[in-house]
């Protein structure tokens, strides 16, 4: 049955449409879901029809940012559908109009990276004008990814001549020892988010290539003591597994002409307990020096599965009454 109110966007391009519609329907189902509206389409032309002006008019501004997105950026999903969704319920749609212009890097196979949330676009901006940037949010947000492809970029424009990434090696759940193999064999399985987020920016032997050449290197935060580090871009990942004492070594190994993004989520700390996080002390004792940015991201940017969202904030809900007990 027609609402009372409609309106027609026009001239949308067959790749457009099928990318909007998605599996069964299921991208275009979303928009109808939130803002309880009905569409048809008919000679190249959407009608959202709808029971009241503004809901038609809120899924018509989706479609329009939907088709700007396909046009600059890759394929669809519901992941991107339900972010521009979430957006214009919150009257936020002129925040995304930069979000997907600018590209950060090519990937290895010449695709390329960029911002997928507006709080992803704020992350880039600080890393690039910044030289020390806290990245701490909740899984899935992006937070290593961006960062390395940052680096790649950075290394490829000559700004820096070799990319440093580094990882605590906390035991979460199984002894190192049990491990098989000798000590660089243990290590591996702590790096190997890191080594595929590379992997998908210069592939896998563009990535070994640089790593001969010591242009890249990959290793534990423990082999950072006594270095410092000049005209290098250096990633501190899964920081919210240091210690104070960790966190501090770091920080201090910042060379001339160097630029250092860490990364972290406070909400899966695997340290001992009474031992403090690093991470957290960090974003205390620096808040509000100059040069330095701790980036916040919340459960809307992340890009992974829907169901991650729903799953952090289920978490976040019980962490809540837990605190209030």
């Amino acid at each position: 049955m027609a609402g009372n109110f409609a309106n027609t966007i026009s001239e949308l391009s067959v790749d457009f449409l099928s990318q909007l519609y998605g599996t069964l329907d299921s991208n275009l189902s979303v928009i109808e879901d939130a803002f309880s509206v009905t569409t048809q389409c008919r000679d190249g032309g959407l009608t959202v029809q709808g029971d009241t002006e503004q809901e038609v008019k809120q899924a018509s501004d989706c479609i329009r940012q939907l088709q700007k997105i396909a046009s600059l950026s890759s394929a669809l999903d519901q992941n991107s559908v339900r972010y521009v969704v979430t957006m214009v319920q919150e009257g936020k749609l002129e925040e995304l109009s930069s979000v997907y212009n600018d590209c950060i890097c090519l990937t290895g196979k010449g695709k390329p990276v960029k911002a997928r949330t507006v709080g992803q676009r704020r992350y880039v901006d600080a890393i690039r004008g910044n030289t020390v940037v806290f990245g701490v949010g909740p899984a899935g947000t992006g937070k290593t990814f961006l960062a390395v492809a940052m680096a790649v970029n950075a290394l490829r424009q000559k700004q820096v001549s070799r990319i440093i990434l580094t990882r605590p090696a906390v035991e979460a759940g199984e002894k190192l020892g049990f491990l098989p193999g000798d000590l660089q064999s243990k290590i591996d399985p702590y790096l190997r988010p890191l080594y595929d987020a590379l992997g998908e920016m210069l592939g896998g032997e563009g990535t070994a290539r640089f790593a001969e050449k010591g242009i890249l290197e990959v290793c534990p935060l423990a082999y950072m003591r006594g270095r410092t580090l000049d005209d290098a871009f250096i990633i501190l990942d899964e920081a919210q597994n240091t210690t104070p004492e960790q966190m501090k070594m770091f920080l201090t190994r910042l060379g001339t002409n160097s630029k250092a993004v860490v990364t972290g989520d406070v909400t899966q700390i695997d340290l001992p307990r009474p031992c403090k996080s690093g991470l957290v002390e960090a974003i205390d004792i620096l808040q509000g020096i100059k040069d330095i940015e701790i980036f916040r991201f919340s459960r809307q940017d992340v890009v992974r599965h829907p169901l991650v969202q729903k799953i952090i904030q289920a978490y976040e809900k019980t962490e809540r009454r837990g605190e209030k007990q």
